[in-house]
C-alpha cells in the first residue's frame, strides 16, 4: 500500500515539505508577484524595430530597462502581461552602466520592490522575469554562479567605437534569452536586485546590479537624463596585497594600476602602470566598484588625494579628475 503524501511528509524530521516543492513554492510566488510588472518593449531604431523588456519602480510610471534595448530612440510601445498597453518616451540613458530610464504614458501596474544586489552569495536562488523572444511574460530560474564580473561592451563616439566595461556584473545561470534585456533578476524574496543585460552563452546569463551605485544613476537619469561622470584616466584590476606589505599597509585587498591614459588626470598626478592603489578619497579601494563610485559629478574637477604602493614605497599624489565627455564614453 503506498502512504498517502501527508504520511509520508510526517515521516520525515518536522513534517518538512520535499526540498523541489518548497523551490517550486518560492518560484511560481516571485513570478505571480513580478510577471504583470515586467513590461514588453518594442522600439523603433533607424536599423529597423528592437525588443526588450522594462521593469516598473515607480508608481507614477518609470520603468528601468537596458540603455541597448532603447538605443537612440526617443521612445517606443509598452505592454504588459495583464493587458496594459501604451507608448512611453525615453527619459534618460547611460551605456556606461547599460541602464536606462523610460516613462509609461498611460497607467502602469504597482511598481517592484528594489533589492540589494550586494548583499547576494553565490548560489543563491534567482529568478528572471521578461519577454525572451517576444515570448511575454517568460519566467526562468537559477542561482547567483558568480559575482564581480565584468562585461566588456561597445559604443559608438564621434571619433568611432570605443569599448568600455561594466564591473560588477551578476553571472547567473538562470536562462536568458534576446528579448530577456531590460528584465527583472530578483531574489526568493521577489526583490529585484538585477537587470537583465547580456546572453553570453548557454548557462551564462549577466545582470547589471541594483545597488547603491545603481539608485544613484537612476537617479540622475531621472532628474538629468544623463549621468555625469568623471574621467580620472586609468584602468586597473583587483589583486592581493603581497602577504609581506599587509600588515604593513593594512590592506589584504587593492587595485594594479594596468593603463595609464597619456595626459589624463591620472598621467598628470604622476599615477604609473604597476602602481597599487591603496586609498582614493581618503577610503580602502579593493576593487573596481570602489574607484567608480567615487567617479561621479561631484568629484569633477575636486582634488582627489590617492594613496599607491610603489617599489616597496607609498607614495601620494593629488589627482583632479575631469568630466568624461562623449569622445571618451
Amino acid at each position: 500500500m503506498v502512504p498517502h503524501e501527508n504520511e509520508r511528509r510526517a515521516d520525515r524530521p518536522g513534517g518538512d515539505e520535499p526540498p523541489l516543492d518548497a523551490y517550486s513554492r518560492v518560484v511560481t510566488a516571485v513570478a505571480r508577484d513580478l510577471t504583470p510588472r515586467v513590461a514588453a518593449l518594442r522600439v523603433r531604431h533607424r536599423r529597423g524595430e528592437g525588443a526588450g523588456s522594462a521593469v516598473v519602480f515607480t508608481g507614477d510610471g518609470f520603468l528601468l530597462t537596458n540603455a541597448h534595448v532603447v538605443g537612440a530612440a526617443s521612445g517606443g510601445h509598452a505592454a504588459f502581461a495583464g493587458g496594459g498597453t501604451g507608448a512611453f518616451t525615453v527619459v534618460g540613458t547611460d551605456p556606461l552602466s547599460d541602464l536606462a530610464v523610460v516613462r509609461a504614458e498611460g497607467p502602469v501596474p504597482d511598481p517592484v520592490t528594489l533589492g540589494d544586489a550586494d548583499a547576494l552569495v553565490v548560489g543563491q536562488l534567482v529568478v528572471a522575469v521578461g519577454n525572451p523572444m517576444g515570448l511575454a511574460g517568460s519566467v526562468t530560474a537559477g542561482v547567483v554562479s558568480a559575482l564581480g564580473r565584468s562585461l566588456p561592451t561597445s559604443q559608438p563616439t564621434r571619433t568611432g567605437t570605443a569599448v568600455h566595461v561594466i564591473e560588477d556584473v551578476i553571472q547567473t545561470d538562470a536562462a536568458l534569452n534576446p528579448g530577456n534585456s531590460g528584465g527583472a533578476l530578483a531574489d526568493a524574496h521577489g526583490r529585484v536586485v538585477g537587470v537583465n543585460t547580456a546572453v553570453a552563452g548557454i548557462g551564462l546569463g549577466l545582470a547589471v546590479p541594483v545597488n547603491a551605485t545603481t539608485r544613484r544613476i537612476i537617479d540622475a537619469l531621472i532628474r538629468d537624463g544623463r549621468v555625469r561622470r568623471a574621467f580620472l584616466g586609468l584602468a586597473a584590476g583587483p589583486v592581493p596585497v603581497p602577504a609581506d606589505l599587509r600588515e604593513r599597509t593594512g590592506r589584504s585587498e587593492a587595485l594594479r594600476v594596468a593603463e595609464v591614459v597619456p595626459g589624463g588626470p591620472a598621467d598628470r598626478a604622476g599615477l604609473r602602470r604597476g602602481d597599487l592603489v591603496l586609498t582614493a578619497g581618503g577610503a580602502p579601494v579593493t576593487d573596481a566598484q570602489s574607484l567608480q563610485r567615487l567617479m561621479f559629478a561631484e568629484a569633477i574637477g575636486r582634488p582627489l588625494p590617492i594613496t599607491v604602493l610603489r617599489n616597496g614605497a607609498m607614495v601620494d599624489v593629488i589627482a583632479e579628475p575631469v568630466e568624461l565627455g562623449a569622445e571618451r564614453a
